[in-house]
């Protein structure tokens, strides 16, 4: 079984220190949300209100219709992941994935046999017994994942799960939780830093900051149309350009006259003069040119000081990319601009 979960006007205080400011969020039944943030931003004190961890000084939280503000936590029906994956050294394996249901007094041939389906699902098959120190830092998250899953809790809360494995591991297995997520159809809610982690693996992402949620928003949109200079900057580099007295120079076709222009590096590309003016264009001096595999990053500095990040193609033609030597950026599609208004750009946050 899986439900929905509905905070409205979530508080806590730590101390004297409010660290969550009135949250309110909807996960939808089988989705997926990733909390991001900044380390203090209070994702994981959120992650522990779910879990029922953490006590709130106000607010509400529901498990589909279920108020379960009051409700401890081995009865939330919750399942978690958690950073240091928590397995036991002395079980095996299968004794690992199996007790949720032995702490609920199921028979041990249930246990052993829905160890292993869940080993089954998270590509484990026959490692049953097997002991945790013997695995990979891969195998154990799996191991972790399928004692979470073991009991079919409503919700599955995972906190920082890849925190500890290498880039490569961490890469495969965010497509690997997801198609297990996927798979069960299980409603998931997930706290990270990292943010290619995030978009990979969810269906909205939650910006946090200082207690505050920012835009809550599918990856591609939050990508895209971010609501303000905070969530431009902080997810992915981002070049934000003052449309008036930048240097900026927008093509007829785009309306703009006020506000930040915000330009991923990616859209940029070197133009001259006789390039069709039909999209924006920026002018400067290049002082930094760097080979990064699958591209080059070419930082250039506008007259009024401002820098400007591109990321071209590893096949460009790179003899022309001289610091010291004057360049012209533009991006063509004006629909690639994302303009956000003046005072979205320096506003505070606001839930």
């Amino acid at each position: 079984m899986t439900v929905s979960l509905t905070m409205s006007d979530v508080r806590v205080t730590l101390g004297h220190n409010p660290v969550l400011k009135g949250i309110s969020l909807d996960v939808a039944e089988g989705e997926f949300v990733t909390l991001l943030g900044a380390s203090g931003s209070g994702k994981s004190t959120l992650l522990n209100v779910v879990a029922g961890l953490q006590p709130m000084d106000s607010g509400e939280l529901r498990f589909g219709g279920d108020d379960v503000r009051d409700t401890p936590p081995r009865k939330r029906n919750v399942g978690v992941v958690f950073q240091s994956y928590a397995l036991f050294p002395h079980m095996t394996v299968g004794d690992n994935v199996g007790f949720p249901l032995r702490a609920a007094k199921r028979p041990a041939a249930e246990r052993r046999r829905v160890a292993a389906e869940m080993l089954d699902l998270v590509q484990l098959t026959g490692m049953a017994d097997r002991s945790p120190a013997s695995l990979s830092g891969g195998q154990r998250q799996r191991v972790a994942l399928a004692r979470a899953l073991a009991a079919n809790p409503a919700v599955l809360l995972l906190d920082e799960p890849m925190a500890a494995l290498d880039k490569q591991l961490r890469e495969r297995m965010q497509v690997e939780i997801k198609r297990i997520q996927q798979e069960v159809g299980i409603t998931t809610i997930a706290v990270t830093h990292d943010q290619t982690e995030a978009l990979t693996m969810s269906d909205r992402v939650a910006i946090m900051h200082e207690g505050c949620l920012v835009q809550v928003d599918s990856p591609k949109d939050l990508y895209r149309r971010p609501v303000n200079a905070y969530v431009a900057t902080f997810l992915g580099e981002a070049n934000l350009l003052p449309i008036a007295g930048s240097g900026l120079k927008p093509a007829a076709s785009a309306h703009a006259t006020t506000g930040t222009a915000v330009i991923r590096p990616e859209d940029l590309v070197l133009v001259d003069a006789d390039t069709p003016d039909n999209g924006w264009v920026v002018e400067g001096v290049t002082r930094m040119v760097s080979y990064q595999g699958t591209r080059y990053r070419l930082e250039l500095e506008t007259p009024d000081g401002a820098r400007v990040v591109a990321s071209l193609p590893a096949s460009w033609d790179a003899d022309d990319l001289v610091p010291g030597r004057k360049a012209r950026l533009g991006c063509l599609d004006a629909s690639r601009v994302h303009v956000i208004g003046v005072e979205a750009a320096v506003a505070p946050l606001t839930v």
